[in-house]
């Protein structure tokens, strides 16, 4: 092997020991920072009768009370209501807020303008949406669905943004020659590469806010999260139990229903 190989040879070699150093250092300090954030969490003093308190709960919850079943139809649909309403007033909202983010579309103001409402929508947490809209709206399951949209507003916006930005740009510049506006070439250019991307996105979303509706009603927005909160202040923890039950079915069929729905509209893209 001639010099100038075995040197470059030797500093590759180097190289890559230096890069396997490197990874090392920020495994072990991830490790760390990870043992650091648990400690802080959890304090081993404190939480050393876990494990009777654990078992008392179980022993009090077990059997499931199922007795009042008849009253949970109601909390249900309102939480069903919550979250397919939610779910296609998000999705309404997000098509132009996403077209707008993506800068696909519009003047670079309007970007940064759509990009700042969808941050802010979903930078609060969707439970503090819903304490702001009990207190504007009141009791029930409005504001849970106004909850639901700001937040899913906030998702779906940036990711159809995200979808509408890798779409192929040579039809919209095509079709954008010919005089077509931004609203023609988001209608019938963009949408119809995106569209089952947004659709596996938003059925998607669907699913969570089934399961975020829950949160919402615990803060009095309807649903059958209020009734599970309510039994556990009540102690009733056997019906606390047989509700998380009901809820645990519940999140299981709509995933299934939604998994089968994606693979029937989108076929192989999803």
């Amino acid at each position: 092997m001639p010099p100038e190989g075995r040197i470059d040879a030797v500093l590759r070699a180097q190289e890559e020991r230096r890069a396997q150093v490197r990874r090392t250092v920020a495994g072990a300090a991830l490790v760390l920072l990870a043992a650091l954030a648990f400690s802080g969490c959890f304090e081993v003093s404190r939480y050393r009768d876990l494990p009777r308190t654990l078992s008392t709960l179980l022993s009090e919850a077990w059997p499931p009370d199922f007795t009042r079943w008849r009253q949970w139809g109601k909390p249900l649909l309102e939480t069903l209501a919550m979250s397919v309403a939610g779910t296609g007033v998000a999705a309404l909202a997000s098509i132009p807020l996403g077209a707008l983010a993506s800068g696909r579309l519009g003047p670079r103001w309007s970007v940064r303008l759509a990009r700042l409402v969808l941050d802010t929508a979903r930078s609060i947490p969707c439970l503090v949406w819903g304490i702001a809209f009990v207190a504007a709206v009141g009791f029930g399951p409005l504001p849970g669905m106004l909850a639901l949209a700001c937040h899913s507003t906030g998702m779906l916006g940036k990711f159809f943004a995200e979808i509408l930005e890798h779409a192929e740009s040579s039809p919209s510049e095509a079709v954008a020659s010919l005089g077509v506006g931004n609203v023609g070439i988001l209608r019938f250019v963009l949408l119809p590469q995106c569209l089952p991307r947004m659709v596996d996105v938003v059925l998607y979303r669907l699913e969570h806010n089934v399961r975020e509706a829950t949160t919402v009603g615990v803060v009095g927005a309807g649903g059958i999260g209020l009734e599970i909160v309510t039994a556990f202040h009540l102690f009733e923890y056997s019906e606390a139990l047989a509700l998380l039950i009901l809820l645990l079915v519940l999140v299981a069929v709509l995933d299934q229903l939604g998994s089968r729905l994606r693979r029937r509209l989108l076929g192989t893209a999803t």
